[in-house]
């Protein structure tokens, strides 16, 4: 055979097997299958770690093909897929901080800090310019909080940041050659508004004329510059983000007719706020937020979902808190729930249920641990060596048939240790301890037999929040065994939460009487 036929052969088969490889992997998005494609769930969990822990304003950028994220708390996490994260220690992350990367070099920007600059989004970052610790940017941005940087197509970068209270959002051009420096006067974009009830202070928005709005954030998409903000206040469930449209980065913006953009007062996922936009692996857009826990104030996670824009350019967001898709894995992002439901909220205290636990603190029941809320928890008593949930997922009466369920997922989310609920690590607070846990989990059908379905009992990963993967299997009884845990302060656990579906169904106990 000729050389220019075994070329041409060669080329024949590398376009067969590209075809088949991409027919496959559009059919396998087209129709992702539980127990093969990923997923996530939030809140994220990410992993903690002395000087840094996820809570909230949360900024992530993407980099060559890299994701970095920044949030309060201090310290960065990489990752490669928006899914499995890597914490890396890196030195004067402050409360709320922004990241941009500009003209070649890194810039980092927050709370009561001055500008800082990197060559690399790890960092070591070093202070620019002066730093004044005013009230406001008039000596200085230095001074400015929630701050946003946006780069715009031409290159001409714009500070973004909210005043005090009621004030609203500010945007200023800055000098190319010195980003912590002005190229312009300061304009007022938009105030507080009343008659947005969702913008309003409070845990029912019930105060007409109190808000606080901050975490401003500009993106660009087909011409169109979105720039969101949160409200009412972080201490809130009813912390939510809305957005504005305008098509200079200068405004003027108009009010969006489908505010507000992300929103959640019930469930593990509330107060969904203050964040980032970034884009995904899959070329599409993804919202970053912060979780509010319900208690106490200011105790947050992350959280993360699609961004989808409608057909007349409005942007939505359905802030979820069961298993969704991950990046990368569906054809359709519109369809981005995988379909898993929680099977265990409530379920130690319905009608004849079989459900038991080891041990419990008064006012700390383990019903706590399956009410769907994050401002309670179950704590066992310190004596219990080895805490034990056993729950039954089809409680019922003896009349009633008994439901099966196929498990495929749990989130375990523990009170953090020794420092309260995931709190910011500011300076005036003790030193971070590594938050390990130690847990498997079994099933059964009968309330006796157990065989385990995941086995995290040599884990030494620190997390305050867990989400796994269980192969899909059918059962009647889930068992939460916890073997090791931080000693520092007590066990709580803030909700243990399976996911899965209805199966089939065994006869009832006892058959209905008929009556004549």
């Amino acid at each position: 055979m000729k050389t220019k036929q075994k070329i041409v052969i060669i080329f024949l088969l590398m376009i067969i097997f590209s075809s088949n490889f991409i027919i496959s992997q559009t059919k396998n998005k087209a129709n992702p299958e539980i127990g093969k494609t990923a997923r996530y769930c939030n809140p994220l969990p990410m992993e903690t770690a002395p000087g840094g822990n996820a809570s909230g304003d949360v900024t992530v950028i993407k980099e060559q093909g890299k994701y970095y994220m920044y949030c309060t708390g201090g310290g960065a996490w990489v990752s490669d897929d928006m899914l499995n994260w890597t914490y890396h220690r890196v030195d004067n992350v402050p409360v709320a901080p922004d990241v941009i990367m500009y003209n070649g070099n890194f810039y980092m920007c927050g709370n009561d800090c001055p500008v800082y600059k990197a060559d690399n989004p790890l960092g070591p970052f070093t202070g620019i310019g002066e730093w004044k610790n005013t009230p406001g940017v008039e000596g200085g941005w230095n001074g400015a909080f929630d701050v946003d940087i946006f780069v715009d197509d031409n290159n001409r970068p714009y500070l973004y940041y909210p005043g005090r209270g009621v004030s609203g959002i500010f945007v200023v051009p800055l000098d190319p050659n010195d980003i912590s420096k002005f190229a312009g006067p300061v304009k007022h974009l938009f105030g507080f508004n009343k008659d947005h009830i969702w913008e309003r202070y409070g845990e029912m928005n019930e105060y007409t004329d109190v808000a606080w709005i901050e975490g401003p954030w500009l993106q660009k998409n087909k011409g169109t510059y979105y720039l969101q903000y949160s409200a009412s206040g972080t201490q809130w469930k009813t912390y939510a983000e809305g957005y504005y449209t305008s098509k200079s980065p200068m405004g003027p913006f108009k009010y969006a007719p489908n505010n507000p953009l992300l929103r959640k007062t019930e469930g593990l996922v509330t107060g969904p706020a203050h964040g980032c936009i970034v884009e995904g692996p899959d070329g599409n857009l993804w919202q970053f937020y912060t979780i509010v826990l319900s208690n106490p104030p200011g105790g947050r996670r992350i959280g993360m979902d699609r961004v989808i824009f409608d057909k007349n350019g409005n942007m939505s967001v359905k802030v979820s808190d069961t298993p969704q898709w991950a990046p990368n894995t569906i054809s359709d992002i519109t369809k981005g729930n995988s379909g898993s439901v929680p099977v265990t909220i409530n379920k130690m205290r319905a009608m004849n249920a079989l459900s038991k636990v080891s041990s419990e603190q008064p006012g700390r029941e383990a019903a706590y641990a399956l009410d769907n809320s994050s401002g309670t928890w179950w704590e066992p008593s310190p004596k219990d060596s080895m805490p034990t949930l056993t729950i039954e997922l089809s409680p019922a009466t003896r009349f009633d048939v008994v439901q099966l369920f196929t498990i495929d997922a749990a989130r375990i989310m523990f009170k953090s240790a020794g420092r309260g609920f995931g709190r910011p690590a500011f300076s005036t607070q003790s030193k971070p301890v590594p938050e390990v846990y130690q847990y498997k989990i079994d099933i059964s059908m009968d309330g006796k037999t157990f065989v385990p379905v995941l086995d995290q009992t040599q884990n030494t990963i620190s997390k305050n929040t867990i989400f796994e993967e269980i192969p899909p299997i059918k059962c009647r009884f889930v068992r939460l065994i916890i073997t090791n845990w931080p000693k520092t302060s007590p066990l709580g656990v803030l909700e243990f939460t399976v996911f899965g579906k209805p199966a089939d169904s065994l006869p009832a106990a006892v058959a209905i009487p008929k009556f004549k």
